[in-house]
């Protein structure tokens, strides 16, 4: 591997910004300056850059117990952005596996992988999401078997999938649903004529919010986590 690309990979810089550092003789190699940004590395090689010790970055994956006022994206204008909550080299490569609103607060999977990310988020995989609810009005005795059967979306021309509803008190509810429409959890509630106050997200597929974590921290997942998708 060139040593600029080392140096992207390992610590997230560009290519032009790799070069640079390179020329300007702050990246030695096995205790030597070397200035030759194509100067081949391999895994013998101990590569150093302002003083630290480098290493390629594998696949990294975490689970964020995300608080309200968070956008799960890398970067926006107007709200501030999970990415921000972290502390992590090479940053701008991470990314959340599946979205969860502004509003709406609980378990997140963040990652650079995208095979595993798609593994999460693909409608193929019908990965189950549950979420804790907190409603407006009483839930009708009629929304079990409402939400079992399929929920008419207003503009969707077909039903939900089936989904899980358990009631917890007349206005809380467990709600597990298999696919991942735009605001879909809001939107079933709205379509039986509910509306949704408060959401929290308490687990994926088999991967339930650590209750170690307090909102706005997170965790690196453990390898039986990551090979569970």
């Amino acid at each position: 591997m060139r040593l600029d690309k080392f140096l992207c990979d390992s610590i997230g810089l560009t290519r032009s910004q790799a070069g640079k550092v390179i020329r300007a003789s702050q990246v030695q190699v096995d205790g030597q300056t070397v200035k030759d940004a194509g100067f081949q590395i391999g895994g013998e090689h101990q590569v150093r850059y302002a003083g630290q010790s480098l290493r390629l970055l594998g696949p990294r994956y975490f689970m964020l117990n995300k608080p309200a006022g968070y956008i799960c994206a890398n970067e926006d204008a107007d709200h501030p952005c999970i990415f921000q909550l972290f502390d992590e080299p090479a940053q701008s490569r991470l990314h959340s596996a599946g979205r969860l609103d502004l509003d709406t607060t609980g378990l997140v999977l963040v990652s650079d992988d995208g095979q595993w990310s798609h593994r999460v988020t693909s409608p193929r995989h019908a990965c189950a999401k549950t979420y804790r609810v907190w409603l407006a009005e009483p839930v009708a005795a009629t929304a079990v078997a409402q939400f079992a059967e399929g929920v008419q979306l207003h503009g969707e021309r077909s039903l939900t999938r089936p989904a899980e509803l358990a009631l917890v008190s007349p206005t809380e509810a467990l709600l597990t649903i298999h696919e991942g429409k735009y605001h879909q959890v809001k939107r079933m509630f709205a379509a039986i004529g509910n509306k949704v106050v408060r959401l929290h997200r308490e687990q994926i597929g088999p991967l339930q919010l650590d209750p170690l974590l307090e909102p706005g921290a997170y965790r690196p997942l453990s390898a039986e986590e990551i090979a569970a998708f």
